[in-house]
């Protein structure tokens, strides 16, 4: 078994990952990154990115985090490809655990696992993930200017995707298979209040419509639960909107967590409950899921380790 010995181990490999690798070689301290199952996180599943501060240009969300991992390694990190299955916070130094076999310690450790949308998992769905399927309203809204789109959900990720939308889409239709709500009253009154913005109860997703040259959603197959029958509606985006997951499982019992899996930090920090453990990105972030928004808390989670590791005599 090989191991290996740093300073800062971060485990992930998104915004979060990337920018916290980037200031913690810069600060020298040679940290070793462990990428996990999906290298660049969600945004290599996300093709036109338009909101990423600096780029003039619409970008690819893969181009983006080759980038970042590039300039990640260019200022000396160690970049593993690895999946940690096994973490061990009782002491410091702290130990980790990959698929691989090998195992790495580090005397702090910042974890970026991130988190991921929950999908429907029907073909259709993943075939048009980029091409009109989204899992993010504040992503990708933009790009449906004047058209109509389809919200899959009933809880608040549902609700508040499809308020956001109302600021780009012409129409809204929010797909919902039972006949009420799971969201907070507030959201709903806002829901019901908005002329963009009509409901389909008692009905599922079950093949998303489309066309090739170019690849692009053009409507949807529902069933209605109560009867078995199935209609055809037109659209021009579908978001699924069935809530999020922090990939977390690993961390269960060892870190303070919510009831959702989220990591739990001090507000204002990325300071977890365990002393030299920080959490960046979206796998404590529940609210903002933006690639800057993690980068920002990865550069916070570095300047946080750097700072531990100088009063602990590092």
């Amino acid at each position: 078994m090989k191991e290996k010995h740093t300073k800062i181990l971060i485990i992930g490999s998104g915004p979060a990952g990337y920018t916290a690798a980037i200031y913690a070689a810069r600060a020298n301290l040679k940290p070793i990154l462990v990428q996990g199952m999906q290298p660049g996180g969600q945004l290599t599943i996300t093709t036109d990115v338009e909101n990423y501060p600096g780029f003039e240009n619409i970008i690819q969300g893969p181009w983006l985090m080759e980038q970042m991992q590039k300039q990640a390694e260019k200022v000396g990190t160690d970049i593993i490809f690895d999946h940690i299955k096994q973490v061990d916070f009782s002491k410091r130094p702290f130990k980790c655990i990959g698929e691989s076999g090998s195992s790495y310690s580090g005397d702090v450790v910042i974890i970026s696992t991130g988190a991921q949308a929950k999908w429907l998992g029907i073909d259709s769905e993943e075939k048009y993930q980029g091409y009109g399927v989204s899992g993010c309203a504040t992503c990708d809204g933009f790009f449906f200017k004047d058209k109509e789109v389809l919200v899959i959900g009933g809880g608040n990720t549902a609700v508040e995707e499809a308020l956001y939308l109302t600021n780009h889409a012409r129409k809204i239709t929010v797909v919902h298979r039972r006949d009420s709500f799971r969201a907070e009253k507030i959201l709903q009154d806002r829901l019901f209040g908005n002329k963009k913005i009509n409901v389909i109860w008692d009905h599922t997703l079950v093949e998303v419509l489309g066309k090739e040259n170019p690849t692009t959603v053009t409507g949807a197959r529902l069933k209605n639960v109560k009867t078995g029958e199935e209609k055809e509606l037109k659209a021009d985006g579908i978001f699924i909107a069935i809530g999020h997951k922090p990939n977390t499982d690993i961390f269960k019992g060892k870190i303070d967590m919510d009831a959702e899996g989220y990591l739990k930090v001090k507000p204002g920090t990325t300071d977890t409950n365990i002393e030299g453990v920080f959490a960046a990105g979206d796998v404590q972030d529940k609210i903002y899921r933006q690639a800057v928004t993690a980068a920002g808390t990865g550069c916070m989670a570095a300047l946080d380790a750097e700072r531990f590791l100088a009063r602990h005599g590092h």
